[in-house]
């Protein structure tokens, strides 16, 4: 899934970018407030880490700007500030999810797993498709509880496949949710990784989980 970081303290953005990544994640990074906004209008996230104090637009300005435009995009705000009526605040202005620095990486991932499995509608950390099961925690794949074993990228489309399961995902689609702008554009580069999964996902079973819609996209079903 692809998420923006919003960040301006070049130590903390490069290792919580990193991390994210590390986990699993596409990671935009913006500096300031005006960038976040200008990207956040321009890329369909799954979800922000927006920190609070940022120059040009502070975090509470740019989220009430982005719900004033109608963004629903999952926001998880940080800030070093832990008194109540900061939390009010930044929840009413709204926010989704609100973290206190300094916090734990693990509790940061968690959190934002949890504000992307709600945009999917998804309750529990494992998505089943038919024999299908993907844990989004532990990030692994199992049909009829027989591990597959996958790289990142490979993991990364089945699970917005996933997420998506049953509907028609254009490439474009694919493309946005699970590359961030530091990856080089290729055209057929998301064909190749569904032909990967192809034949670790249903190379070997009667029934095929993944289809091919010509000129439209592909599904998960």
């Amino acid at each position: 899934m692809r998420v923006l970081l919003v960040e301006d303290f070049p130590p903390l953005a490069r290792s919580v970018g990193q991390g994210l990544q590390e986990t699993g994640f596409a990671v935009d990074l913006a500096v300031d407030g005006a960038q976040a906004l200008d990207s956040v209008q321009t890329v369909p996230y799954d979800a922000v880490v927006l920190d609070v104090m940022l120059p040009k637009l502070d975090g509470l300005t740019v989220l009430r700007r982005l719900r004033q435009k109608g963004s629903d995009v999952p926001v998880l705000l940080l800030t070093a500030r832990d008194q109540l009526e900061d939390k009010l605040t930044g929840l009413d202005a709204g926010a989704d999810d609100y973290l206190v620095k300094p916090f734990a990486f693990a509790e940061l991932v968690a959190r934002l797993r949890a504000l992307v499995r709600r945009r999917y509608g998804q309750r529990n950390n494992v998505i089943r498709v038919g024999e299908l099961a993907i844990d989004t925690a532990a990030r692994s794949v199992t049909r009829r509880a027989q591990p597959i074993a996958l790289s990142a990228r490979e993991y990364a489309v089945l699970e917005y496949l996933a997420c998506r399961r049953g509907q028609i995902v254009t490439r474009g689609d694919i493309w946005e949710h699970v590359y961030d702008f530091a990856t080089e554009p290729s055209s057929n580069v998301v064909d190749v990784y569904i032909g990967y999964l192809r034949k670790k996902v249903d190379q070997g079973f009667a029934q095929k989980m993944i289809h091919t819609h010509r000129g439209l996209g592909y599904s998960l079903a």
